[in-house]
């Protein structure tokens, strides 16, 4: 895992480009498993930039925690029940003893060399305007442009080994292109449902791997109707981005990367900030974070507050969303399963206003230099509220994903009305 601190050029530190910044993990395709390097690279600039004290940016700050912090074990302060194993510490859910750290855990063995480890990031202009430790993980870095790929990864090896005849599933964008990547390399037909006003980059991603791409409606009810209709139809086996355990399990080796980054830096997580559309993120990151004290907070567009409003009701609801920018934090329902994993186990969940969304997008390509989707610049506008409120010297934050629009960001960087997707 590379950890690395960019100091600024204000700061007369070393400023290194972001290609300099690399895993040293050569990625292979889920069903032909391939050797990785051995990050000689990556581990040689980390050690460079973290932990050289004479490097300008690395020095640790008077009182900042470290991986000998003593840290809260008692799972009942979030509300999770919690049972011991012999393997890790399960969450009992309705849905399946294999939702638990350790399930994160032998996800993450499943997906060796088939994953970008992508790096953890920190830089001295975005620590200064939060007050605080920001470690971005950087996912917009990942194969197929965004974490969802670990996810489809595990559950498109499952089906191939079942000896499916084909894949359909539904997305705002994200989990289709990360689907039709792993079945094209796994040589499995593949269709994807997407709303009718979905982002062209992605709508174009998904057919360039040869992968069958159709539009309907604008709603998450509308995207599952003809799901169903083609599971019955062709006998596709159907990979949902929220129900699916493999999906959960693969979204949460993201965030058990992010911890253990940091840790291996000598920090530790005061909080992970993710952002929240159908849940798998959020739900991934509870099973990683369980008993570790570490908090659990979710970031959603104000105008698609489906997990707020679940938590408010006690249970999934439709809600009535408003157009966004966040095209990926579009489904206005949460899902189920992720919902029973996160219900008691997520400290908060903020909402951020558009504007909000835009001005962390310009922040992170300009302070950071690295070019994220709506979505993930979502959670960073939510880290910032979270790091302003005080109490937490250092946040890790998923960089969901890179598939964006160029006219958007033209739009963002020319000041101009940010057009949102209904």
């Amino acid at each position: 895992m590379a950890v690395i601190c960019i100091p600024s050029r204000s700061q007369g530190g070393l400023t290194l480009p972001l290609a300099c910044a690399k895993t040293g993990v050569r990625h292979s395709p889920p069903c032909r498993r391939g050797a990785a390097d051995d990050g000689a690279f990556s581990r040689t600039l980390a050690a460079f930039l973290m932990l050289d004290p004479t490097v300008p940016g690395r020095r640790r700050v008077p009182g900042s925690p470290g991986p000998d912090r003593e840290t809260p074990t008692d799972p009942t302060r979030r509300g999770v029940e919690m049972t011991g194993t012999e393997t890790g510490t399960e969450v009992l859910t309705d849905s399946s003893p294999r939702l638990s750290s350790s399930g994160v855990r032998r996800a993450q063995q499943r997906l060796a060399g088939q994953v970008t480890r992508t790096p953890v990031v920190r830089f001295e202009e975005l620590d200064r305007l939060a007050g605080a430790r920001l470690w971005l993980k950087a996912e917009n870095l990942q194969r197929g442009g965004s974490f969802k790929m670990r996810g489809a990864l595990l559950a498109v090896e499952r089906l191939v080994a079942a000896d499916s005849r084909g894949v359909v599933a539904q997305s705002t964008g994200n989990h289709a292109i990360a689907i039709a990547v792993a079945a094209q390399e796994c040589g499995l037909p593949a269709t994807l449902v997407l709303p009718e006003d979905a982002a062209p980059t992605k709508v174009r991603r998904i057919r360039e791997t040869g992968a069958e791409c159709l539009q309907a409606g604008t709603t998450l009810a509308d995207r599952i109707a003809v799901v169903e209709r083609l599971r019955a139809l062709r006998g596709l086996d159907v990979v949902d981005p929220y129900q699916d355990i493999d999906v959960v399990l693969g979204q949460g080796t993201a965030t058990a990367e992010l911890v253990d980054g940091v840790a291996t830096a000598g920090g530790w997580l005061d909080a992970v900030v993710l952002p929240v559309g159908g849940g798998s993120a959020i739900a991934g990151a509870c099973l990683v974070t369980a008993g570790t004290g570490i908090e659990v907070i979710g970031a959603e567009p104000d105008g698609v507050p489906a997990l707020s409003e679940a938590l408010r009701a006690g249970e999934p609801v439709t809600v009535a969303a408003r157009p966004t920018i966040a095209d990926g934090l579009r489904p206005d329902r949460i899902g189920k399963l992720p919902f029973d994993v996160v219900r008691h186990a997520v400290t908060d969940v903020v909402r951020v206003e558009e504007e909000a969304i835009a001005e962390a997008m310009r922040t992170v390509l300009t302070k950071c230099r690295l070019l994220v989707e709506p979505a993930a610049a979502t959670a960073v506008a939510a880290a910032l509220r979270v790091a302003w409120r005080g109490g937490r010297a250092d946040i890790g934050v998923l960089l969901s994903g890179g598939n964006v629009e160029p006219s958007l960001v033209a739009s963002l960087l020319g000041d101009e009305a940010v057009p949102a997707s209904a």
